[in-house]
C-alpha cells in the first residue's frame, strides 16, 4: 500500500516515481492528479506562512511604537512604569503565541490600541507646554511631575523670608502669568491649583507655627492674586491651594541652593477628565 499521504511536501517527487512502479496500483494519470493537489497545498502553505510573517512583522512594529511612545512619555516625566512593565510581559507572550493568524491579529489590535492612547496622551502634555513656553521666558520653570504639568514660581522671588506677603517682583511675575493665560482661552478653561512649598527648616514660632502654615498662606496668597479682578482675573471657580510644607522636595535640602529650589509655589495644571481616564487605562 503507498504511505504518500504521510509525506512532506518535499518529498512529491520521490514519491511520484515510486508509485508510477508496478504495484503501487494508480494510472499515471490519477498520479498526477494527487501531485496536482499537494503542489497546490505545498502553495497555499508557502502563501500562508509568507501571510503569518507579514502579520508577525506588524505586531512587532506595534510592540515597538508602543515601547518607543513609553519611552519618550517617561522622558518628560510621565510615570509609566506598569506600562513598561505590562508591554514588556506582553512581548514575551507574543513570542509564545501559537502560529495562529486570529490571535496574531487580536494582538496587533491591542497593541495598536495603547500605542495609539500613548500617542494621543503624549500629544496633549506637548501641546500644553508649548502654550506654556512663553512663561519660560520669564525664567519660570514648566515641568511634568507625578503625571502633572506644573509652573514653578520660586519662592524667593515672591516672598520674604518666613512672609507670605507678595514682593513686588513677585506681582509682576504673577502679573505676566495671568496675561499668558487669560490670552489663551483653552488655558484659561483648565483647572489649576497653587500648591506652597517650603525647605526643611523649621519655624520657630510666628503666626504660622510650622511649615505647613507657611506653604499653605502662601499658595492662599498667590491664589487670591491670581483671581482678583483687578489684579490676575482668572476665573475663581477653577482655582484652588494647597500647602504641602517640605514634603515634596525638587531636591536635598543639604546646601543653601537646595533649600533655596524647594521653597517654591507652583501653578500646577489639573489633568481633565479624559486626561486621567487615559492615564488610568493606560496602566491597567
Amino acid at each position: 500500500m503507498c504511505a504518500m499521504n504521510r509525506w512532506p511536501f518535499g518529498t512529491i517527487g520521490v514519491a511520484l516515481l515510486a508509485c508510477l512502479a508496478p504495484g503501487c496500483g494508480h494510472s499515471e494519470v490519477e498520479w498526477r492528479a494527487q501531485l496536482a493537489r499537494y503542489e497546490q497545498l505545498l502553495t497555499d502553505s508557502n502563501g500562508t506562512k509568507r501571510t503569518l510573517a507579514e502579520t508577525v512583522a506588524q505586531l512587532q512594529a506595534e510592540k515597538d511604537r508602543a515601547v518607543k511612545l513609553a519611552q519618550d512619555l517617561e522622558k518628560m516625566g510621565i510615570d509609566l512604569q506598569k506600562v513598561g512593565a505590562d508591554l514588556d510581559s506582553r512581548s514575551t507572550e507574543v513570542g509564545k503565541l501559537a502560529a495562529n493568524q486570529r490571535e496574531l491579529e487580536a494582538a496587533i489590535f491591542e497593541y495598536k490600541q495603547r500605542a495609539d492612547q500613548l500617542d494621543r496622551i503624549k500629544q496633549r502634555f506637548e501641546q500644553l507646554r508649548k502654550k506654556l513656553e512663553a512663561l519660560t521666558s520669564l525664567g519660570l520653570s514648566v515641568s511634568i511631575r507625578n503625571n502633572r504639568m506644573m509652573i514653578s514660581l520660586p519662592g524667593d522671588v515672591l516672598f520674604d523670608t518666613g512672609k507670605d506677603v507678595l514682593k513686588k517682583n513677585g506681582e509682576d511675575i504673577l502679573n505676566k502669568v495671568a496675561q499668558i493665560i487669560n490670552a489663551d482661552a483653552s488655558l484659561r478653561s483648565r483647572f489649576y491649583q497653587v500648591a506652597g512649598h517650603t525647605d526643611n527648616e523649621p519655624l520657630k514660632g510666628g503666626i504660622f507655627r510650622d511649615n505647613w502654615g507657611l506653604s499653605l498662606m502662601r499658595a492662599r496668597t498667590v491664589l487670591l492674586y491670581l483671581i482678583d479682578p483687578n489684579k490676575g482675573s482668572l476665573p475663581d471657580k477653577r482655582w484652588s491651594a494647597a500647602g504641602f510644607a517640605d514634603t515634596d522636595p525638587l531636591t536635598k535640602n543639604d546646601s543653601h541652593e537646595g533649600r533655596q529650589k524647594n521653597r517654591r509655589c507652583e501653578l500646577v495644571v489639573v489633568p481633565n477628565a479624559e486626561e486621567m481616564l487615559d492615564l488610568k487605562n493606560i496602566a491597567q
